[in-house]
């Protein structure tokens, strides 16, 4: 039996011209290139055939060993373009538009991200509305009350009428407590907030929370509506002296509740224009009920054309009058008024008000009625 391979004299040239061929091959760092080549097209270049089996085994080793740097673990932030998509490159200065909710933020599951106005805020964390207000021992604050509109040209029904309470505790609270519970002394004021039972009231970025564990029921026009709407927001605003934050009335945490049928909660709501909403003329002492001398002076605010405050004062009992009238400090804006007269004993009613340039119609009044001694 004769052991000689026949094809030994082939093995062995291959063996020299493979040992010859790996001699020659100097090792570099094949990373600066892969990756230069990885962002200069997206396909792998079409590679032609090797002729010699030497060559083909090097070209073999060559790509695995690039595949493994490629994947390892010191690839950089932009190395990954290929994760966007085909055919797109991008920048951290330079992201397409179109591209932006897929590979900048993706969007996040609405079960982990609750909106502002979410039902799921609750009165029982009052921090997620902001800070709530400062307790005092004592303090006097406004409260603002709805009074009939007077006059044939009146826009609305009602506007409001300001009274004074003194408080303890968080003052916008409770002035809006007394808003909405209690019974003005004058009994030309009236509240439609009856049945409403605040929360609390907080402040955060600008603007004040109201919450209520209950908000009236009560349907109304839509111009008393806005008046009733500003009511709340004055009085607010006037507690906090703070007639700027926006003001976010809630039930219960919630926001969006249709006001007295009306109104769109929704948002934080802002302050009306004075003139727009607010009694034209107002009495502000003596107040409603009081106890004086026989001079009283009577002291009030009115935005009054050319100035110009009409009066009249009647003993309820012997019907003796008193007219006349007095100026504001400056006209057509609010500004204060004032005027003394000597009354006989008595209950009296005293009567402010404005009379219409256009028809001569008596606008705008407010009324208090005294007991002289």
């Amino acid at each position: 039996m004769n052991d000689q391979n026949p094809n030994e004299p082939f093995d062995e040239l291959m063996r020299r011209a493979l040992h010859d061929e790996a001699d020659r091959i100097e090792p570099t760092d094949a990373l600066p290139e892969i990756r230069a080549r990885a962002h200069a097209q997206r396909r792998p270049a079409r590679r032609p055939w090797l002729l010699t089996a030497g060559v083909a085994t090097v070209g073999t080793a060559a790509a695995i060993g690039a595949f493994t740097v490629f994947n390892g673990n010191n690839n950089l932030a932009n190395d990954g373009d290929a994760v966007a998509g085909p055919g797109t490159t991008t920048s951290a200065s330079e992201v397409p538009h179109s591209q932006t909710p897929t590979r900048v933020t993706p969007s996040p599951a609405p079960a982990t991200v609750p909106r502002a106005t979410s039902p799921a805020v609750k009165t029982s964390q009052p921090t997620d509305r902001g800070k709530p207000e400062q307790s005092v021992s004592s303090a006097v604050v406004p409260v603002y009350w709805l009074g009939a509109n007077v006059g044939a040209q009146a826009k609305s029904t009602a506007r409001l009428y300001r009274t004074w309470s003194k408080v303890s505790g968080h003052p916008a609270e409770e002035a809006v407590r007394i808003m909405t519970t209690k019974q003005p002394e004058d009994p030309d004021y009236y509240s439609v907030w009856r049945g409403a039972a605040v929360n609390s009231v907080t402040r955060s970025d600008g603007v004040v929370t109201v919450d209520f564990k209950q908000l009236p029921k009560t349907t109304l026009a839509p111009d008393l509506a806005n008046v009733a709407t500003q009511q709340l927001i004055y009085t607010v605003q006037g507690a906090l002296a703070d007639d700027t934050s926006a003001v976010q009335i809630t039930q219960q945490g919630r926001a969006g509740q249709k006001l007295f049928g009306q109104v769109d909660t929704s948002a934080p709501l802002g302050r009306a224009q004075a003139a727009d909403v607010q009694a034209l003329v107002w009495i502000t002492s003596p107040s409603e009920g009081a106890v004086t001398g026989s001079k009283v002076t009577v002291q009030g605010t009115a935005n009054a054309f050319e100035a110009t405050v009409n009066y009249q004062l009647t003993n309820l009992k012997t019907r003796e009058t008193k007219k006349s009238f007095t100026t504001t400090e400056e006209g057509q804006k609010f500004s204060p008024f004032t005027f003394s007269v000597s009354l006989s004993p008595g209950p009296w009613q005293i009567d402010a008000y404005l009379i219409s340039d256009a028809d001569g119609s008596i606008t705008n009044t407010d009324s208090k009625t005294i007991v002289v001694k």
